[in-house]
């Protein structure tokens, strides 16, 4: 049902029109009062004189009411037979134009619907005898066009109370579709889609699907097992599904997604797969689409990211902002990986970045609103991590200034000179090491007066009065040498302060 509003004079126009084409009787609509015609009761006399006029309207054509008559009453938004009839005239007049144009056609679900349910009925195709509202116009216009758009709404539709996403829809009308895009649909209740396998490019599934399944496999609920054809099985099969051949961008975005299912095995072929917005947890069977190149998992439940790199092999474009994940572990062998956005997560340590500063090919890294963008110096910190590739790497959307760049250099030569102390302090551990186990075996062989020297390939300690004295040579990016003792050494490094006499 839904509702209409309409002015007394409405009713008069629509009178004059159907006495002039109709004939019908000049006496049936109530007459107009000058007198009164506010009065609650003449009111209230005139609504149930009006609806005797409607109803009398609509016995006297039983079958099709008369074009003026269904737009009074708006049967072309609500009611099937009104619905199909103005689309078909719609496309008589403007269906040639479009197909030439190559534009993309916008059609309701309950248009769909209608047209659905006016075939499956067995009815003529051209009821009211208006041979521009025949159906064939629109079987015709549906059998040629490329490019389709279904767009529901999320409540009711209009004034009424119809549901969009709960009416069932054929899609089996469509017979040369390379793009489509749905919205607000019931995604068990599409019918028909997988019809357009054979010529289908780019599918854009939204707010409508409660998995990956429903939309890409819907026949696999009526199989115990099956698997897509070309693949061979060691389990029995009871069905072999055809991939989708041709279709290489998917985007099933603002669903209520949650698992990444086998059903992307029949989309061997995709390139550009988005699957933002959703309730995915865990990366998993994306290893079968061998051309995956750009893929969106923004805005899901994704707390790990471990192996992940099995998974996404070639890919060049990964977005992960909006998830919950704290490490990058994952991320160490997407060798193939130019942009990455990190944005939104729970990153806290600079050190997670050293899992992505090693990968040749990045170039762009999102991590804002992360923990660690409130550490101090985070920018020229970050950039440290990518080593001598930073001043390739654009971070935040943000170009690598020289400033940075100089800073970034200051960094990575204190985390030189950490590490070569690192180094030469376990190489002294293991040189006092091997010289107490030296006195050990001595004491104990000293009867026999037999000598075994510690190992040749580590050199024997000097003793002094002074102790062990190391020195170091540091070359900077410009060539020049500095030289610093031990102490100089441990003092800069453990405090994180140049001495006096260091420059």
């Amino acid at each position: 049902q839904w509702t209409v509003k309409h002015r007394y004079s409405d009713f008069h126009d629509l009178h004059e029109k159907l006495v002039s084409e109709k004939k019908i009787d000049k006496n049936l609509l109530p007459p107009k009062k000058i007198i009164g015609k506010n009065s609650k009761s003449l009111v209230e006399k005139r609504q149930k004189e009006l609806e005797v006029y409607l109803q009398t309207l609509l016995v006297k054509f039983p079958v099709t009411a008369p074009k003026v008559l269904s737009h009074f009453l708006h049967f072309d938004l609500y009611e099937i037979n009104g619905i199909t009839a103005a689309l078909a005239e719609e496309l008589f007049h403007k269906g040639e134009q479009l197909l030439m144009a190559g534009e993309v056609f916008t059609i309701r679900p309950l248009q769909l619907y209608a047209v659905t349910q006016q075939l499956l009925q067995g009815k003529p195709s051209c009821a009211n005898g208006d041979a521009k509202t025949d159906l064939g116009h629109i079987l015709d216009f549906t059998c040629r066009l490329k490019y389709l758009k279904v767009s529901g709404t999320g409540g009711p539709f209009g004034t009424s109370n119809i549901q969009e996403h709960l009416l069932p829809f054929d899609l089996s009308i469509f017979k040369s579709l390379h793009q489509i895009e749905i919205s607000h649909c019931g995604g068990k209740l599409i019918k028909g889609l997988t019809s357009s396998k054979h010529a289908l490019a780019t599918m854009s599934v939204r707010f409508s699907a409660m998995s990956m399944k429903e939309i890409l496999v819907p026949e696999a609920s009526e199989f115990d097992q099956w698997e897509p054809e070309g693949e061979t099985s060691s389990c029995p099969v009871t069905a072999v599904i055809p991939t989708w051949r041709t279709l290489t961008t998917l985007d099933m975005s603002h669903n209520s997604i949650s698992q990444i299912d086998d059903s992307v095995k029949l989309i061997p072929k995709i390139e550009f797969l988005d699957l933002s917005h959703n309730g995915v947890s865990l990366v998993e069977n994306l290893q079968h689409l061998y051309n995956l190149v750009h893929l969106d998992l923004s805005y899901n439940k994704l707390t790990s990211l471990e192996g992940v790199h099995t998974k996404l092999g070639n890919i060049k474009t990964l977005n992960l902002a909006g998830n919950q994940l704290e490490r990058l572990c994952g991320l160490n062998k997407l060798y193939s990986l130019v942009n990455l956005d990190l944005s939104n997560n729970k990153i806290e340590q600079i050190d997670e970045v050293k899992n992505i500063g090693n990968l040749p090919c990045l170039e762009k890294v999102v991590l804002s609103s992360n923990p660690l963008s409130i550490i101090p110096d985070y920018r020229t910190k970050v950039l440290a991590q990518f080593g001598d590739r930073a001043s390739e790497v654009c971070l935040d959307n943000t170009i690598t200034t020289e400033k940075e760049l100089d800073t970034v250099e200051v960094l990575k030569a204190i985390q030189k000179a950490k590490e070569v102390k690192y180094k030469l302090s376990n190489s002294d551990k293991k040189i006092s090491e091997d010289s107490r186990l030296t006195a050990a075996s001595s004491k104990s062989n000293c009867s026999s007066l037999t000598v075994r020297p510690s190992s040749p390939s580590l050199p024997r300690p000097v003793s002094s009065s002074q102790g062990n004295h190391v020195c170091i040579v540091l070359l900077d990016s410009c060539g020049i040498s500095v030289v610093l003792a031990e102490p100089v050494i441990s003092a800069c490094l453990l405090c994180s302060t140049a001495p006096a006499n260091l420059t």
